[in-house]
């Protein structure tokens, strides 16, 4: 777990709304991908990820697109 040793904690609130298991977890799975990649840009700290419906439909490209915004909109990276 290379975020929690860079003192970045992240959960992830994926209702069911978004789709099966199988979906859920494959976003699940993106998501920490990305963060992963972004790790070093990252201030310190716990964060909740929320996603809805929609997001189910992004590509990887999309998701690391809506992230970072996501990301700086928060102020931390």
């Amino acid at each position: 777990m290379a975020g929690a040793e860079a003192g970045v904690n992240v959960a992830y609130a994926i209702g069911r709304k978004t789709g099966s298991a199988v979906v859920r977890n494959r976003l699940r799975r993106r998501l920490r991908s990305l963060f992963d990649e972004q790790l070093n840009l990252i201030d310190q700290g716990f964060y909740l990820v929320k996603v809805e419906g929609p997001g189910r439909d992004l590509t990887y490209d999309e998701l690391r697109v809506h992230l970072q915004r996501s990301l700086e909109r928060a102020d931390v990276c």
